[in-house]
């Protein structure tokens, strides 16, 4: 059985991974669980910290392995795993890790060398095994502030040197902000504030208000209606516009086949353009063409731009 796919045929993550990263205040939490049907896993112990409209099932963990256990737990209720929050669960693996096997620490307790690849590991195999089960993987995270000659850069405390790799496992990081009395989140990365956008959301995006002035919790439902739906539906097209494109593309194949001589190319050549091109299919089809004349030894007359025998 062969292992090459269509286009149309090729598996795509319908899950999204993300990091959501902010100054404290700014309802990272909150955020984070305006997902689909979330869990949230408290591993820095602030749930306490969301609006009680706003509060979800929540497993409150102390170490890595309690986040294991609830990954064996039926969770068939939920759409979206929340960790509030994703330096706290690191610190637990680095725990865990050390645990295991106590040469991958140093005296003072932090990780060797060695540690951070093996935390590294553990991190992409929890992110699979979140994979594995179907679920939406939101990290929150607290931001550290550096700076880059004069310029002030936020960035997420989210694995410390190791970030960049961990990141990779990611397919969203956002940095949450208040700009005046409005909050707003980016996915792109800028000269002052890291990120992430495989979805294509737009560069910057308002962040509803999910508390009025009196307290009290408004709809909360910003990382489903602003970010998981539009990613959902932009796959959706992007694949019926990939089956088109493979129809074309076996409807162009087909009529190269029978082409044997000059006189059958030239006429595959007047009709190119009444194709139903997608994409690169026009371009695809003359590359075709063009390795099929190669074949049969014609050669391009340049002049009259049509194919004559060699």
């Amino acid at each position: 059985m062969s292992l090459i796919r269509k286009p149309s045929e090729i598996e795509v993550q319908t899950k999204i991974k993300a990091l959501i990263y902010g100054q404290a205040g700014m309802g990272k939490t909150t955020m984070g669980v305006s997902a689909p049907k979330p869990l949230l896993i408290d591993c820095d112990n602030g749930v306490h910290r969301i609006n009680i409209a706003h509060q979800v099932d929540c497993v409150q963990v102390t170490c890595y392995e309690d986040v294991l256990e609830v990954l064996k737990e039926d969770l068939s209720a939920y759409e979206t795993l929340v960790i509030d929050t994703g330096g706290k669960l690191l610190d637990f693996m680095a725990f865990y890790i050390i645990k295991k096997n106590p040469k991958m620490g140093k005296a003072n307790g932090a990780l060797t060398l060695q540690g951070y690849g093996e935390r590294k590991g553990e991190f992409i195999q929890f992110c699979k095994l979140v994979s594995s089960l179907n679920k939406h993987l939101i990290f929150i995270a607290h931001r550290e502030t550096s700076k880059d000659g004069d310029n002030t850069r936020y960035t997420p405390l989210f694995g410390g040197s190791s970030y960049d790799s961990l990141v990779t496992e990611l397919d969203l990081v956002g940095y949450l902000e208040a700009n005046g009395r409005k909050r707003t989140i980016t996915f792109d990365p800028t000269d002052r504030n890291d990120g992430k956008n495989t979805c294509n959301l737009p560069s910057m995006m308002e962040v509803p208000t999910v508390v009025d002035q009196a307290g009290n919790g408004l709809s909360n439902t910003f990382l489903t209606d602003s970010v998981i739906n539009p990613y959902l539906k932009n796959l959706e097209k992007r694949k019926q516009v990939t089956k088109v494109f493979d129809s074309v593309m076996d409807e162009i194949k087909e009529n190269i086949e029978v082409i044997t001589d000059a006189q059958s190319a030239n006429d595959f050549v007047s009709r190119i353009d009444a194709f139903d091109h997608v994409g690169s299919s026009k371009k695809m089809a003359a590359s075709l063409l063009s390795k099929k004349a190669k074949e049969l030894g014609l050669k391009l007359n340049k002049t009259t731009k049509s194919y004559e025998q060699a």
